[in-house]
């Protein structure tokens, strides 16, 4: 018969966790220096922490030569096998803050201009009805990993490819037009947008090729052109009077609305959407099913 004995009732001789922080930021580096500014600490701290895993295992960790640090055999061990195992740690702590439906705090990243010009003027009507739930907005456009940048949802125009692991809840499709004042248009263009200075911007380069492409008309030389760092601007630029600029909806649906801007040549697809990202379906989080309600109604509105 073989005798199977369980170490459950060994006790764990490890250091303490801030201490193999201490030292993975350390050896990551191989410099207590920078370890000391990544973790907020003092060169003294990390140093004190980095004994106290040395003296713990019985063990040099670092061999100490013109004031730089390298990292022994055994070093190099304990960083590889405490770095996983922090990854782990962090990887499960993180899981199971998004399956607690009950949370308090919901993290959305979402485009920059949809958020500005959208998503942020409604989210005051979503803290009256939720106010038990705080929406973390942070603005962020293109790919974005869920987990490592600790979001819940993200809102995105899909002109990339996501994460194949992803839930893909389509919000609404894009329209895209050019867009200006009434007073710009009757002033400046008259039907005729040769006369117009045109706005771009520099995170949609080929706006208003791809308009023009999907209007199917040719070549337009304008009379001037203006060139923005993000869409955001160039559409404010356009609410400004500068010029005429191609808008899309929703971003302009409130202007449009509110008569600030007009689109004087209608709205064509631009062939892309507008989505909410997740790692699961939305119903599962009780937190996500009810924001993801809520941007549904606001969205048909």
């Amino acid at each position: 018969m073989v005798n199977i004995v369980s170490n459950s009732h060994i006790k764990r001789r490890l250091p303490p966790l801030g201490a193999l922080t201490a030292f993975e930021a350390a050896a990551r580096h191989q410099s207590f220096s920078r370890a000391a500014q990544e973790l907020h600490l003092t060169h003294g701290a990390i140093s004190r922490a980095v004994a106290q895993v040395e003296e713990r295992i019985g063990v040099d960790l670092f061999v100490r030569r013109n004031r730089r640090v390298y990292l022994t055999a055994a070093g190099q061990r304990l960083l590889q096998t405490t770095t996983e195992s922090l990854d782990a740690l962090s990887y499960t702590v993180e899981e199971i803050h998004r399956h607690d439906g009950a949370s308090p705090f919901l993290a959305v990243s979402c485009e920059p201009s949809l958020a500005m010009r959208w998503l942020m003027p409604r989210l005051g009507e979503f803290r009256t009805l939720c106010p038990e739930l705080n929406v973390d907005l942070r603005m962020a456009g293109g790919p974005i990993d869920l987990l490592s940048e600790n979001c819940d949802i993200a809102i995105r125009r899909m002109d990339f490819g996501a994460h194949e692991d992803y839930q893909i809840t389509t919000l609404c499709s894009e329209l895209a037009g050019p867009v200006c004042t009434k007073d710009y248009w009757e002033k400046h263009i008259s039907q005729d947008l040769n006369k117009a200075n045109w706005l771009h911007s520099r995170t949609r380069p080929n706006a208003w090729d791809d308009w023009r492409n999907a209007y199917g008309i040719e070549k337009i030389i304008p009379k001037s052109e203006q060139h923005f760092d993000h869409f955001f601007y160039t559409l404010q630029a356009a609410q400004n009077q500068l010029g005429i600029a191609i808008g899309s909806i929703p971003l302009v649906s409130d202007d449009l609305k509110a008569q600030r801007l007009i689109s004087p040549l209608g709205m064509q697809s631009s062939g892309h959407d507008y989505v909410l990202l997740t790692l699961e379906e939305p119903n599962l989080d009780p937190r996500i099913a009810v924001f993801t309600n809520w941007l549904m109604e606001q969205i048909t509105r």
